[in-house]
């Protein structure tokens, strides 16, 4: 069978493989039912569903036909590299790194870094647009996390904060 689209066909597979993944990873967990969810749930419901996508995917890839078989470009280091940098950032800022005694930074500044450093993997970088995305993720969260979940997150760095 010819491969029709490549794009298609390894983004079925990647989708495919993350579903696996996820699936296989919360059978650890204890599943429950629809009506009363356990851990486990959640991560296998959406496992299936990714592992379903990728099989439709990889199908529609090798059964219709596109212009030029759809090839795959090169790869894009920099929004790879700077989108992926900015989670870490964004982890390492929110929960610090006791390792080398550097403290949480806090909510505040975590979603601020990790906004602005992703958004630098964009063609052209905006900053009034980020600023304000910015603000707007902060105050969602903060609604969301802080007062709606009550979840005890430091929303400024210790040593502010005191």
């Amino acid at each position: 069978m010819k491969i029709k689209s490549q794009k298609d066909f390894f983004s079925g597979l990647m989708f495919l493989a993350i579903g696996l993944a996820f699936s296989w990873g919360a059978s650890t967990y204890t599943v429950g039912t629809g009506a009363r969810m356990g851990p486990g749930y959640f991560p296998l419901m959406l496992g299936i569903l990714m592992t379903v996508l990728g099989a439709a995917i990889t199908f529609s890839a090798l059964v219709v036909e596109t212009e030029g078989g759809d090839p795959v470009g090169s790869w894009a280091w920099k929004p790879l590299v700077l989108v992926l940098g900015a989670n870490v950032v964004f982890g390492v800022l929110l929960g610090g790194l006791p390792s080398i005694k550097l403290p949480s930074m806090g909510l505040i500044p975590a979603i601020y870094a990790v906004v602005i450093v992703s958004s630098l993997a964009a063609e052209k970088f905006h900053p009034k647009q980020v600023l304000i995305l910015a603000t707007a993720l902060v105050a969602v969260s903060y609604v969301a996390f802080i007062k709606l979940l009550n979840l005890n997150l430091p929303l400024w760095p210790t040593f502010i904060t005191g």
